[in-house]
């Protein structure tokens, strides 16, 4: 029997599969390419490894030299160490006896006061340099805790303070008055809303609006919007951005289940550009719908639209715009905001919140875009980025000829610091900032965010703090490090400690 037909056909069947399969394997090559390089851009691979890192924690005298300090600088820096410790004891005793009481109820506080610095140090930092939680009083750009303290405020609420402490007192409190009348009925609208709408829709050049809670939440409606007009799946994040607490943008760890719905890749990447261009599962970008949540009304009266020269098909909006209150708003084109279909009654993409549109914050709302239209209050904005720009170029020069190995870098008036050498110990650098009267959030010296009534003088006065802070770091022996080491050294040192804990050597 001639058998040479059939085993021609096999051949041709899989040579017709694999080429079927061919453009499926080269568009997930594509995606891998395009996904961020470190664990961020691996959300399975991450948790992985997270599941897989040991605890492990210094006693004493590995706190002060696990970098090979000689004997002389380790006493140097826990003379250092508990000297700090002293003067947070004296200054902040009310303060830390609160949160100590508070932290065994409430779930936030036990999180950050042991996340501020690398697990193996936490033990030994939260016993003897635990911070206050709890502030009483603010003015102009300052804060005032519960032990008297005054601090020049660096936190910005998260980013909500932009334009100053006062000037949201002055909001809420003519909001309160307006909205007092209706008071917390929900679900009619306060006719304020009206204004708000129209405001909105011309700073944002689109359409419509929704209210929301928060921004986490205006960011999941915004998504779910998008997947529902274009009946795609995926979302694009990028590599290091926050949009909120929610499962579908924070993937990997901190996340309990991995969202398969979601790429984490690289920015600044033809690689990324490729994929979004080829790939047909992808139903937005979180860019391309603009969040600004955190940045909207920052860094231009009209948002980062306006500052970058950029039209989104939705914005996303929060912090700020509710006058010191809690909101979220999204804005898009009229077909992607709509929630149902007409030719098909029972397909709705349903979005409603008890406290969307409260009438406080409505009225708020509408105080704090009273002032943004302003020419007035507007002129803010004149020369902002060139003001910002000069203050962390005037700090860099200050930290350079002190000799500190610190940097600051902006955008506007959103500050991070960075450092020039390697250390194990560069998060240090939060508390002595705390005892030169600076308030940071619980991310330490990962983020400074300014108020824009920030003066000359109020500068000054925080770059002399911060340049006092770093050189009584230095003096503590703190930024010592063996010659030649470098970032890939310590990182190599660190695996080997926790090989070590996990196999129990």
């Amino acid at each position: 029997m001639d058998t040479s037909l059939p085993i021609l056909s096999l051949s041709a069947a899989a040579v017709a599969g694999a080429a079927a399969a061919f453009p499926k394997i080269q568009a997930r090559l594509a995606l891998s390419r395009a996904k961020h390089r470190s664990l961020t851009g691996h959300s399975k691979m991450s948790k992985m490894v997270a599941r897989m890192v040991p605890h492990y924690e210094f006693d004493i005298d590995k706190f002060f030299a696990v970098d090979g300090a000689p004997r002389e600088i380790a006493m140097q820096r826990q003379d250092g160490f508990f000297r700090l410790a002293g003067f947070y004891a004296q200054h902040y005793a009310k303060g830390r006896q609160m949160t100590a009481e508070a932290a065994q109820h409430i779930s936030d506080l036990q999180f950050t006061e042991s996340y501020r610095v690398p697990f193996q140090f936490s033990r030994l930092v939260r016993e003897h340099l635990s911070t206050s939680a709890f502030m009483q009083s603010s003015s102009g750009v300052t804060v005032t805790d519960v032990d008297g303290n005054v601090f020049y405020d660096l936190t910005g609420s998260y980013g909500v303070n932009i334009f100053g402490n006062d000037f949201y007192k002055e909001c809420i409190a003519e909001g309160e008055k307006r909205a007092h009348a209706l008071g917390p009925v929900l679900g009619p609208y306060h006719p304020v809303i009206i204004d708000n709408v129209k405001r909105l829709c011309e700073i944002a050049g689109l359409d419509e609006v929704s209210f929301h809670m928060s921004g986490t939440e205006a960011v999941m409606q915004a998504v779910r919007l998008a997947r529902y007009h274009t009946r795609r799946t995926h979302l694009v994040r990028f590599a290091g951005a926050y949009h909120g607490w929610w499962g579908d943008v924070q993937p990997g760890v901190g996340n309990p289940v991995s969202p398969h719905e979601t790429y984490t890749l690289a920015d600044m990447s033809e690689k990324t550009l490729h994929v979004l261009k080829t790939r047909r599962d992808i139903a937005c970008v979180i860019v391309l719908i603009f969040d600004e949540v955190f940045v909207g009304f920052r860094i231009a009266a009209g948002g980062a639209q306006e500052y970058f020269g950029v039209r989104a098909d939705m914005v996303t909006y929060g912090k700020s715009l509710a006058g010191g209150l809690p909101v979220g708003v999204v804005c898009g084109r009229k077909d992607l905001m709509r929630r149902f279909r007409d030719d098909k009654p029972a397909d709705v993409c349903f979005a409603r919140g008890t406290f969307n549109s409260h009438p406080y914050v409505m009225t708020a709302m509408d105080e704090f875009l009273s002032r943004l239209a302003s020419p007035n209050f507007r002129s803010v904005y004149n020369g902002l980025d060139e003001t910002w720009n000069g203050r962390a170029k005037l700090l860099n020069d200050r930290l350079t000829a002190a000799g500190l190995p610190v940097r600051v870098a902006n955008l506007s008036s959103i500050w991070t610091v960075h450092y020039t050498e390697p250390s194990r110990y560069n998060w240090m650098l939060q508390y002595y900032l705390r005892a030169e009267g600076l308030a940071l959030s619980w991310v330490g010296t990962g983020r400074l965010i300014f108020g824009l009534n920030t003066s000359d003088a109020d500068f000054t006065e925080v770059a002399d703090r911060f340049v006092a802070a770093g050189e009584k770091m230095k003096r503590d022996g703190w930024w010592w490090h063996k010659p030649g080491v470098t970032n890939k050294d310590i990182k190599r040192q660190i695996l080997k400690e926790m090989l070590a804990g996990k196999f129990g050597r």
